[in-house]
């Protein structure tokens, strides 16, 4: 049955959300929203199948969980951690240990569903007089904004869960 609710940036300010911010939470809450819809009638044996050698929805969701986690750390200006680092080159593999494919499903969704909860607790605490403040990107130190990474967590993982919307439609026939 389709959800009723308007989309989530419709529905309102968030609780707690800076004015400025707000965008950012809407769009995450709408792509946890949205990953949860099309993964009800997925066929978890298909998780890391690639149609047409594409990126899997194992992937997808494993990168929308890792890039929302790096950007925030960018934001929060630190570096990248050994394990998150580990994280980024194992994304588009299977955990050795994961289980199934029905538990594999549930973790990485999980997975995602807790960092979109750690970056609405980040826009929180984010006062908006920090949100041109500059923040190095990457180990090159590219240049970018707190703004500019919340807005960018937000606009990539909108991206990635379109291209998983995708799949796991045509996984699911």
């Amino acid at each position: 049955m389709p959800n009723s609710l308007p989309e989530v940036w419709l529905r309102g300010p968030l609780p707690a959300v800076p004015p400025l911010l707000q965008p950012v939470a809407h769009a995450l809450l709408q792509a946890q929203a949205d990953v949860a819809a099309a993964l009800a009638p997925f066929p978890a044996a298909q998780l890391w199948a690639r149609p047409a050698g594409v990126a899997s929805v194992g992937f997808h969701l494993q990168h929308l969980a890792g890039v929302l986690d790096r950007m925030l750390t960018y934001a929060r200006n630190q570096p990248l951690s050994p394990t998150q680092l580990a994280y980024l080159a194992a994304e588009g593999h299977p955990a050795p240990d994961a289980g199934g494919p029905d538990s594999q499903v549930a973790t990485l969704q999980k997975a995602f569903g807790d960092k979109v909860q750690q970056a609405l607790a980040q826009l929180h605490l984010t006062p908006e007089n920090t949100l041109t403040e500059y923040r190095p990107v990457g180990r090159a130190g590219l240049p970018s904004t707190v703004i500019g990474l919340l807005v960018h967590a937000a606009e990539h993982t909108q991206r990635h869960v379109g291209q998983l919307l995708v799949t796991a439609r045509i996984l699911a026939g």
